[in-house]
């Protein structure tokens, strides 16, 4: 299940600091900008509330990290989940299989990122879409629930990331602000028809 807080902005940080973990807590007072305080804060409290809602698992969430880095928690229900932040918007993405997910708000993109983080075949699509920047949006939050879901975390070779297509089942969506990808393994018995469009 998706779960999104797209009013970031409005979320009371002392109120949020009081609901979650101290893990995360202090997690979220790094932060140097309150911005990044509220986005940490409501990607768990929205990780929070999933787990409430579709497992039934009260307790406050606590990370724990694989050898590549990727955050998992130890509970009973077994839940994947995956968070994401942007600008003003946070995501969370519960499943009973491993899950990747990415959001970010729509904001203008140079071409050299474009060239840098595409392969031509990408590039002549972004280039040809009628709204170069959502389109750009849809190939790099694709990209980056795959590298979330697999564990890697952003990599030097960009351009390759999509290649194994046929591995995976992504579900895009685009909003007015915001666009974000969730990511499972093809051959998850869970996959649900609507992922894998």
């Amino acid at each position: 299940m998706v779960y999104i807080n797209d009013c970031v902005d409005k979320l009371d940080v002392g109120r949020a600091l009081a609901e979650v973990s101290e893990q995360r807590r202090e997690q979220a007072l790094r932060f140097r900008f309150e911005q990044g305080r509220r986005l940490s804060l409501a990607a768990y409290l929205l990780l929070k509330e999933g787990l409430e809602i579709e497992y039934g698992f009260s307790e406050h969430p606590v990370f724990r990290y694989s050898v590549e880095g990727k955050p998992f928690i130890e509970n009973p229900s077994g839940a994947h989940f995956s968070l994401s932040h942007s600008k003003s918007v946070a995501l969370c993405v519960l499943s009973r299989q491993p899950v990747g997910a990415d959001v970010e708000a729509v904001r203008p993109v140079g071409d050299d990122l474009v060239r840098y983080t595409m392969n031509d075949r990408e590039c002549d699509w972004i280039f040809a879409a009628p709204d170069k920047v959502k389109a750009f949006l849809t190939l790099w939050t694709r990209k980056e629930a795959v590298l979330k879901l697999t564990g890697e975390g952003i990599r030097n070779d960009l351009k390759s990331v999509l290649r194994d297509a046929n591995t995976y089942c992504i579900e895009t969506a685009l909003a007015e602000n915001y666009v974000y990808s969730v990511a499972r393994f093809r051959n998850s018995s869970e996959i649900i028809e609507q992922f894998c469009k």
